[in-house]
């Protein structure tokens, strides 16, 4: 297979786990037999500091024409101000708004050399695999906004269509899974939420009629997802709802370095990058966790390529190299000597098979 993917590794430590999950890319293209054109292209600050914007022409041309956008992490202490009109995060914004990306997925998988580090007790953490579908282009962060001196209101809004749309993936994305979609809502109180419901109520049955069907308030899934958290498989919800459960669920494995992303489309293409942020505290010091990235890295195989034996054999290299006791600073017990970025990354490689 030939593939062309757009590599932005972007700010902080986005540069040094990008490395390692191109890496891996290249292990797979080498054993499965597949020409993967992995281009690279500055995005955020770093653009900002070459071009004075974060997400140049040539760039975006890149993301337009790739079959998958494999992103690093984006952000600057320099340009932290939120009042500055031209910030590295807007990039992000751009890249998802002009690709057509509405949906994103956060999958939080958990692993027993890991288990320390989690602030659930180990007993809550065994068979835990979750799979959040964020709406990720409507609800109340894109809704009309107003400001007085003394009042200010957001516009929560959804139309029937961009519901369904992202119904539809996530009950597919069960039915390849365990059979099992939780659509989260807030259907006591907002008529959204009602609308939202109706909708999954109509549509997984008809269209999905093997996927079992829960609906949850996001108060309760938010209590119930450190509780029993080995219950879920695949959470549906809207935008702001799954801003927030997605940042819960991330605690799971015990590291945000342990966390891979994809925000996807109704097409091919698809923006994959971990969840953890630039980090510029650790940048340039080769202690980043590279893990994120190189399973982002597998979510582009699986997503965006139709790779999945590729994908499962990523995963699975990460999962033997975690067991084989490679954590960086971020997951190594006290005491222990913490593996550098470049050694997880090549225990990853060494083990893809």
């Amino acid at each position: 297979m030939r593939a062309f993917v757009a590599v932005l590794p972007g700010d902080g430590i986005g540069p040094e786990v990008t490395t390692e999950a191109v890496r891996c890319l290249e292990r797979v293209a080498a054993i499965f037999g597949h020409d993967f054109v992995l281009e690279q292209a500055p995005v955020g600050a770093a653009a900002m500091d070459r071009a004075g914007d974060p997400l140049p022409p040539a760039t975006l041309d890149l993301a337009r024409r790739a079959d998958a956008v494999l992103f690093g992490a984006i952000g600057d202490p320099r340009y932290s101000d939120p009042s500055l009109k031209v910030r590295p995060e807007q990039s992000i914004l751009g890249l998802r708004r002009e690709l057509g990306l509405f949906a994103n997925l956060r999958p939080a998988v958990t692993h027993p050399a890991a288990y320390h580090a989690s602030p659930l007790r180990p007993d809550l953490l065994g068979g835990v695999d979750i799979l959040v579908v964020r709406e990720l282009t409507g609800g109340i962060y894109f809704g009309d906004k107003t400001r007085t001196e003394d009042s200010a209101s957001d516009l929560c809004s959804y139309s029937a269509a961009e519901i369904e749309r992202v119904v539809r993936l996530a009950a597919g994305l069960a039915r390849g899974r365990r059979g099992r979609l939780t659509s989260v809502d807030k259907a006591n109180v907002l008529e959204t939420s009602r609308l939202w419901r109706s909708i999954v109520n109509r549509v997984v049955p008809q269209e999905f009629p093997g996927v079992a069907v829960e609906h949850m308030y996001i108060d309760a899934a938010t209590m119930h997802v450190l509780r029993r958290p080995a219950e879920f498989d695949v959470v549906v919800t809207e935008n702001m709802f799954g801003d927030i459960l997605t940042d819960e669920v991330a605690m799971l494995p015990g590291s945000l370095g342990l966390c891979p992303s994809a925000s996807i489309g109704s097409g091919r293409g698809g923006l994959y990058e971990p969840i953890h942020g630039s980090a510029p505290d650790i940048a340039g010091r080769g202690i980043a966790n590279p893990y994120g990235a190189i399973l982002s890295a597998a979510m582009l195989l699986r997503h965006s390529l139709g790779l999945e034996t590729e994908a499962l054999s990523v995963e699975r290299a990460v999962s033997g190299a975690l067991a084989a006791g490679v954590l960086t600073s971020d997951l190594a017990r006290q005491g222990a000597a913490p593996a550098t970025c470049r050694e997880a990354g090549t225990a990853v490689v060494d083990r893809i098979a």
